[in-house]
């Protein structure tokens, strides 16, 4: 199965769990972001990302210019369940 029919197998999946209401604002939501034009400023595959320092969940400082001289770089965004 290709990554864009199990994302939309998602999608649907998580869409029945909500009621109409909720479903509203989330549409809304999406739609309001697609007509802040983000997209638009959105990186495209295989763009460099800017360089960044970030505090770690220790306290610690992240900075990515250290990371990449260890190897590639991978960032995942985590929203959290909550």
């Amino acid at each position: 199965m290709s990554l864009q029919k199990r994302l939309e197998n998602i999608s649907k999946a998580s869409a029945s769990k909500f009621d109409d209401a909720s479903k509203a604002i989330a549409q809304r939501a999406a739609q309001e972001l697609k007509d802040s034009g983000i997209l638009d400023r959105a990186l495209g595959v295989g763009a460099t990302a800017p360089a960044f320092a970030l505090s770690g969940s220790q306290g610690d400082t992240v900075d990515s210019a250290a990371l990449l001289r260890q190897g590639p770089l991978v960032l995942t965004f985590f929203r959290g369940h909550w």
